[in-house]
């Protein structure tokens, strides 16, 4: 049965919107996956509801049985992150009203589930999710491949495939296989 995980790389100006579908043997499609933008000159109102439309948009077509978004964390720009805070529960709430069970990963945990390195740059983690999804172009721009990145994370960490793509052998790529790797381990201790 295919797990269908939309992941939301949060912000104001470009909140990345992607759905991708998990096989149990972890192959995973893209379903779809975009940015949404807003303006700068916006209010802050009207910014938060260009995304919560967009992100009732996207649940609605595309169904998701799980929400991923990134975890807001603190860095030197407190306006940044407010604003990407601000994006983030607008994003959760319009989950939350569907039922839609929400999970946050951090972006170390997304780099160290799609590039087997939690101090991966945003060119190895395009290229990562390139890899992953067969696609011949990588997502453009980075909020799109970050949020492609959430989605598988999101399935992986839940453990989706996890014994299927084991017995499968060949057909997962060697972050699949670390990660499957890593989750063995941890159950054991």
């Amino acid at each position: 049965m295919t797990f269908r995980v939309m992941g939301v790389d949060p912000g104001l100006t470009r909140c990345g919107l992607a759905v991708v579908d998990i096989e149990p043997n972890r192959r995973s499609t893209l379903v779809a996956v975009g940015v949404v933008g807003t303006d700068a000159g916006q209010s802050l109102d009207q910014r938060l509801l260009v995304i919560a439309e967009a992100v009732d948009t996207w649940l609605d077509l595309h169904q998701p049985q799980a929400l991923a978004v990134e975890r807001v964390f603190s860095g030197t720009n407190i306006s940044t992150v407010m604003g990407t805070a601000q994006a983030s529960g607008v994003v959760i709430v319009s989950a939350a009203r569907r039922g839609i069970p929400v999970a946050l990963h951090t972006p170390t945990e997304v780099k160290a589930a799609v590039t087997g390195n939690g101090q991966a740059d945003k060119v190895a983690v395009t290229k990562m999710v390139t890899k992953i999804l067969r696609l011949d172009t990588p997502p453009r721009p980075a909020d799109a491949a970050d949020a492609l990145a959430l989605a598988i994370t999101h399935a992986w960490r839940r453990g989706v495939g996890t014994q299927g793509a084991a017995a499968a052998g060949g057909l997962v790529t060697p972050a699949q296989r670390m990660w499957a790797e890593a989750e063995a381990r941890a159950r054991r201790r």
